[in-house]
């Protein structure tokens, strides 16, 4: 028996080691990994239903499906990415040879904000180190996203690979899911229906996330980047991009820029398109998030948004801009696994307590 035990534990650690191992092989290609198993679980049904609609094999529904992906989702944030790039450079080239300046409007907003500056005078803040320093943050931050955007574009033979490697195992995923999770299933220590009853959750919380998350976040910057474009706004695309960024936040989200835009117009004497801007912020990109994401996610997958915020920033700080998605995924099984330790906690507990009311009833009786 101690020999069956001692060897059992090794046989543990020895499982431990090799996995870990696996791990650190393939560390490179995680996120490949994550995004194809993502898509794999949001998309599944539309596989499903392209096979038994078709009447065709399960290889050839898993590849129209991908079709589908690469034509409806892909592309077009592909063209996104594309025209990003394009305008952060420029961007960031104008600011370099001078031909775009923050000085101006800053100058303006201190002019019109006589009051603020008298006030903030008594305090002994000098008004025109704080506009030089606002200056150059400015400049700062907009050179640094120039600079992530040409990095980003001479790193176009590392992102290939890795956007080839999520394609081929999203379609094995695709293809071979059930298999996949029933293999999952069997071999996690955690008895059948805890481990179904996570993964179930786990497909939940990854559509409710990617559907109300993102296309939260794509609305809101194609409503941003439109709205940019009307009132004239210098790379209304890269602005736009930034405000679906922004908008995986909860609270400031993507008001982080159409609030500063309005606050600059209204600086430069521009003051119908700042009310434009303000208006349409409030009342169109602000509702946005409380009128879709409940009709997308829905109350039960829904996480508090102080748990958002400090899951996407956490998740971004980890791993990148993927991130923002991985963060409240995690968040959200973290909740999963504690609830359901806490459901079969109370049962123990509601066993016992009764076990001993039995208990005491029969010691009474005798």
């Amino acid at each position: 028996m101690r020999r069956t035990t001692v060897q059992y534990i090794f046989f543990l650690m020895f499982l431990l080691l090799v996995t870990l191992a696996f791990v650190w092989l393939i560390q490179d290609f995680l996120l490949p990994l994550f995004w194809a198993a993502t898509l794999a679980i949001v998309f599944y049904p539309v596989c499903r239903w392209v096979q038994s609609h078709l009447g065709i094999r399960t290889s050839v529904a898993a590849l129209l499906t991908l079709g589908v992906i690469l034509v409806a989702v892909i592309l077009p944030l592909g063209l996104l990415g594309v025209a990003v790039v394009q305008e952060a450079a420029t961007l960031y080239k104008r600011l370099e040879t001078g031909d775009l300046t923050v000085q101006e409007p800053l100058q303006m907003l201190e002019h019109l904000l006589s009051v603020v500056t008298q006030y903030l005078g008594r305090w002994g803040i000098e008004t025109q180190n704080l506009t030089q320093s606002l200056a150059g943050a400015t400049v700062t931050v907009s050179r640094f996203v120039g600079t992530q955007a040409l990095n980003l574009g001479q790193d176009v033979l590392r992102l290939s690979v890795m956007f080839a490697l999520m394609l081929y195992l999203l379609f094995f995923f695709l293809r071979d899911g059930p298999q996949i999770v029933t293999t999952i299933l069997y071999a996690l220590p955690l008895g059948n229906t805890r481990a179904r009853r996570l993964f179930a959750h786990f497909a939940t919380v990854s559509r409710a996330t990617l559907k109300g998350t993102l296309v939260v976040a794509l609305v809101q910057g194609l409503l941003g980047g439109i709205l940019f474009a009307i009132v004239g706004i210098n790379a209304a695309v890269l602005w736009g991009a930034l405000m679906a960024l922004l908008s995986l936040l909860p609270a400031l989200g993507s008001a982080l820029i159409w609030v500063p835009a309005a606050g600059i117009l209204l600086a430069t004497g521009h003051i119908a398109k700042a009310c434009i801007v303000l208006g349409a912020g409030v009342l169109v990109i602000g509702l946005i998030d409380n009128l879709l994401r409940p009709l997308l996610i829905g109350q039960d997958t829904r996480l508090p948004d102080y748990l958002v915020l400090v899951s996407s920033l956490g998740g971004l700080t980890v791993f990148g801009a993927s991130g923002l998605v991985i963060g409240p995924i995690l968040a959200a099984m973290f909740l999963a696994v504690w609830d359901m330790f806490a459901q079969e906690h109370r049962g123990d507990s509601a066993a016992e307590a009764t076990d001993a009311h039995r208990n005491s009833d029969e010691a009474s009786e005798a």
